[in-house]
């Protein structure tokens, strides 16, 4: 019985790999249900919960800092007011309130075991139990940037210059590898990059995603 956990820098193949690795062990995936089955012990309407990921996570602005916001700020779409990103969606419960349940439902699902979990700062969560490995997925920006460029151009329905694709490929990496590390900083004042925080950092820049699984795989297998 073990619980995998998988954090990836954006484009780097992190979200293939974990369904990969779901379909050969026969692994569910971690998802809403979990969260929302915590804010039910917890009282909490099932309407008011919000996966906090980092996936929904965005850098706090400047405005944001200095007003001491305490709510989640999604990606929802953004609106141009006076030259500060203003977000037109926030989620009704409070940022540590959602932060606790993610917590809880991430402990929850260690004792069920067999699972995955993408992301949520799960590798902090379950840093010291014994039947979790952390897995970090890497890979070069190049690698990345050509990877995702090739999606946005097949995604778009109207004809895109390849600087121009490359452009957005490049800046949507930054601001999602951004998020992520502002998550686990701002939360749990730890370094999302740092090794020790993994059994093994995995380089899809040098090795097959179906190569990256088997190693997973076969991490489980020996624990």
């Amino acid at each position: 019985m073990a619980v995998i956990t998988i954090s990836r820098q954006f484009g780097s193949g992190g979200d293939e790999i974990a369904d990969r690795v779901t379909e050969i062990l026969g692994y569910p995936h971690f998802d809403k249900s979990m969260i929302t089955k915590a804010a039910a012990e917890a009282g909490i309407s099932e309407t008011e919960v919000f996966d906090y990921s980092e996936d929904n996570h965005k850098v706090r602005s400047f405005m944001d800092r200095l007003f001491n916001r305490s709510v989640v700020m999604t990606t929802g779409h953004m609106l141009e007011s006076g030259g500060l990103s203003v977000y037109d969606m926030e989620v009704p419960l409070g940022q540590d309130i959602m932060l606790s349940l993610v917590q809880k439902a991430i402990r929850s699902a260690y004792q069920i075991g067999n699972m995955v979990i993408v992301g949520r700062g799960s590798q902090v969560i379950l840093q010291d139990k014994s039947k979790a490995v952390h897995v970090r997925i890497e890979a070069p920006m190049e690698y990345r940037i050509q990877s995702l460029k090739e999606k946005i151009k097949q995604t778009r329905q109207v004809f895109q210059a390849d600087l121009e694709a490359r452009r957005d490929a490049q800046d949507i990496i930054l601001d999602r590898d951004a998020a992520s590390a502002d998550y686990i900083k701002r939360h749990y004042n730890l370094d999302w990059s740092d090794a020790q925080l993994y059994h093994v950092i995995l380089n899809t820049g040098k090795m097959s995603y179906e190569r990256a699984t088997q190693i997973i795989v076969d991490l489980v297998k020996d624990l």
